[in-house]
């Protein structure tokens, strides 16, 4: 069983954020709900308690304290502990901009808790929405705004944290690109760079992987190749400068490389660009481009 006070907004609004609903519940041992979906995202709060909550195949055991966020469409399903069943508040919402909200928050399926350490002013916002409960703009208005409120206070702690692990992870991947860039033209390998940041190489894969979407090693051979690629294109040294002054020892081996990874040996490469074929030479500047932008973004 359940005792709740909540309260649905059928709304067709189509704003940057926009209250579909909100409530406070007092449950009984084991009440549940779910498995199920919502139609628009949810926040819930624990003010007191503790249950469950259950998503792709994870549980996570809550307490006062946390709160856990439901997105649109995802089968869900939250229990309140036997002994000890929890109260909470929550706040339902949509809009152009909720996603991205959500997002910039930290919140996501793979990260659906957060904490906050601020439950009386969660509680009181949600409190005096429930008040401002009827269809008059200046109630509309006052529920958006108390909503922005209740989203800024749930920022402030968890999802900061989440943000601060991610940034330490890119600035490790930040020195590692820049050690990449000054010795790349020498016989550098992975355990070199991950010596200099100061981690482990499974650690700098992993960081890697999320940051760029491709392993250390190779980030490094696109990297040297994308200076090769310059250099075919810029001078006229031999095929064997350029593979030493890009970190291969053996000519043979960065011509292997370099055909795997442009479909095109070195000097048919150069070739292709003197006789002027302009898409090829475009296609590969686009992808040379693309490879700074993405080392510029971390």
């Amino acid at each position: 069983m359940e005792k709740a006070y909540k309260l649905e907004f059928k709304t067709t609004e189509t704003g940057m954020l926009t209250v579909n609903s909100c409530g406070c519940s007092r449950t009984e041992g084991l009440h549940s709900f779910g498995p199920a979906i919502k139609p628009h995202f949810l926040l819930h709060y624990i003010l007191s308690g503790k249950g469950v909550f259950r998503l792709n195949d994870r549980s996570y055991p809550l307490e006062a304290g946390f709160g856990f966020l439901i997105s649109p469409e995802q089968l869900v399903f939250y229990q309140a502990d036997e002994k000890e069943p929890w109260t909470y508040v929550w706040v339902g919402f949509s809009g152009d901009g909720a996603e991205r909200i959500v997002q910039e928050m930290g919140l996501s399926d793979q990260h659906p808790v957060f904490r906050s350490d601020k439950g009386d002013k969660l509680y009181a916002i949600v409190k005096e929405m429930i008040e401002h409960n009827t269809y008059e703009i200046s109630n509309e208005l006052k529920r958006v705004g108390l909503l922005h409120l209740f989203l800024s206070i749930v920022a402030e702690n968890t999802p900061m944290e989440e943000k601060e692990t991610l940034e330490k992870g890119n600035n490790y991947v930040r020195k590692a690109i820049s050690y990449i860039q000054s010795n790349y033209c020498n016989p550098i390998k992975i355990a070199d760079i991950a010596d200099y940041v100061c981690i482990n190489r499974s650690y700098l894969y992993t960081l890697f992987e999320n940051a760029m979407a491709m392993s250390p090693q190779q980030f490094l051979t696109t990297f040297r190749l994308t200076k090769a690629t310059e250099l075919l294109q810029l001078t006229e040294l031999s095929i064997e400068s350029i593979a030493l002054s890009c970190g291969y020892s053996d000519p043979f081996v960065f011509t292997k490389a370099f055909k795997q990874a442009k479909g095109i040996s070195p000097s048919g490469y150069r070739k292709a660009v003197i006789s002027g074929e302009e898409r090829r030479n475009t296609e590969n500047l686009k992808g040379v481009e693309e490879f700074i932008r993405q080392i510029n973004e971390i």
